[in-house]
């Protein structure tokens, strides 16, 4: 372990071991604890790399509750902001779905532009920033292009000209007139310093205009983003995106396990039916600078009776083929599967979180590798282990274990074990079937 690896900013620190004692991924601080997956980030990486030369692709990550998938997701969704990507992440619900008969698609799109986000504004919020910089950005090309300086009549002309062809290039797609004139009307509300104008440009943009009236009187536009036609605009976004400056847009939906709990066969046929849309836009070329990764538990995706699998359509194109298997997975297939971690993997993972956890609370490291080894050996060696237990159970017996370490310093780690101040993590059942327990859910 290098001392640099040692040296975590103690509010770091905190945030990444409060989130994983709770059972929950850190949206900071990934970098630190990384272990294993490089496979899995390197095909991801890849993706991006075509996404960036115009692409597209569509990804689903695969895995049990507690296996890594938020945790991967995080981690690429941190790393392509990093390459100058805007993210939208969003866990699906009973009220966020792909598609519903109650707005619940539309819900799921509202809560990606919320939550859209670049490097220099990571936790969301980020639309009415990317679109100021890049009427900023327009101004200043047109500066360096004419020599000529604010307040000239002549650079008001040029830099109209510039937001002409790229409301241009959006007006060719799939309802981009609307949108064209929108990005139109916020660019001359900034010039004019119209804030109401263009707030209601951006009210129209997260999907809070319903009706089509309202729509018309405030910004000249017939239309309103709907249930229906939510994923046209996220195309329209990722171009835009693009012609302001960014290398294109990544989106992240989490749990889609919530459409295979949808209790209404036909509702949950709408849903795949919109999941097979979206992948074959990305794979036909119909979409371009976006990337789409969406995390699912294998029940979600192999359950031939409710899962993904009970659409033939997506089934054909997303069966895991005659030689994949654990240990040598085809990472270039559109499913990746996440393998459980390594012994060894632990190991490390454990070495990590002790350093973390020692640079918090200002105390020297108590265990050493046979003392981790020990811990892991017996975390593994738990009855049912081999297929129940999950990296999210070791790591929270293990900052568990260091927190009562800590605060019983008289102890040693095999007198904490056999007490009763200590106890596991209870495996989670990747068997459980959910049916019964969502018969409520909404329709």
């Amino acid at each position: 372990m290098s001392d640099d690896s040692r040296k975590v900013p103690r509010r770091i620190a905190q945030a990444v071991l409060n989130s994983l004692k709770g059972g929950v991924v850190p949206r900071i601080g990934l970098p630190y604890i990384a272990v294993g997956r490089k496979s899995e980030i390197e095909a991801l990486l890849h993706d991006v790399d075509i996404i960036s030369e115009g692409g597209a692709s569509f990804r689903f990550i695969v895995g049990r509750y507690g296996s890594g998938k938020s945790f991967l997701i995080q981690t690429i969704r941190n790393y392509v902001m990093d390459r100058g990507y805007i993210v939208a992440d969003a866990d699906l619900s009973p009220e966020r779905r792909l598609q519903g008969t109650r707005g619940q698609g539309l819900a799921t799109y509202r809560e990606l532009v919320s939550n859209l986000s670049t490097k220099t504004k990571p936790e969301g919020g980020a639309l009415t920033l990317v679109l100021d910089r890049w009427i900023s950005s327009m101004q200043s090309q047109a500066m360096q292009e004419t020599g000529l300086m604010p307040g000239d009549p002549g650079l008001s002309q040029a830099v109209d000209r510039k937001i002409y062809e790229v409301i241009s290039a959006i007006s060719e797609l799939v309802h981009g007139f609307e949108f064209a004139h929108l990005v139109s009307t916020y660019y001359h509300a900034y010039l004019d310093g119209d804030d109401g104008k263009k707030a209601k440009v951006v009210r129209w943009f997260r999907g809070e205009y319903q009706l089509k009236k309202e729509a018309k009187e405030d910004l000249g536009v017939s239309m309103v983003i709907t249930d229906d036609d939510w994923y046209d605009y996220l195309k329209i976004f990722a171009v835009f995106f693009r012609m302001a400056g960014y290398a294109g847009l990544m989106v992240f939906i989490d749990e889609l396990v919530n459409l295979y709990k949808i209790p209404n066969a036909i509702t949950r046929q709408y849903n795949y039916e919109k999941l097979l849309t979206m992948y074959n836009d990305t794979l036909q070329g119909k979409a371009r600078y976006l990337g789409i990764i969406m995390g699912a538990t294998p029940q979600a995706i192999e359950d031939r009776r409710r899962g993904i699998y009970s659409y033939e359509a997506l089934r054909s194109r997303l069966a895991e083929g005659r030689f994949s298997r654990p240990g040598a997975r085809d990472m270039l297939a559109p499913v990746i599967r996440l393998d459980p971690l390594t012994p060894e993997e632990m190991l490390v993972l454990c070495e990590k979180l002790m350093h973390m956890h020692a640079g918090l609370y200002g105390y020297e490291g108590r265990l050493g590798t046979e003392d981790l080894a020990a811990f892991v050996k017996l975390e593994y060696s738990r009855v049912g282990a081999d297929t129940n237990i999950t990296p999210r159970e070791v790591i929270r017996d293990f900052i568990e274990l260091l927190d009562l370490l800590y605060q019983n310093p008289a102890m040693s780690m095999e007198e904490l074990l056999a007490s009763d101040g200590f106890t596991y993590a209870k495996p989670e059942d990747a068997s459980a079937q959910p049916d019964e327990a969502y018969a409520e859910f909404t329709i």
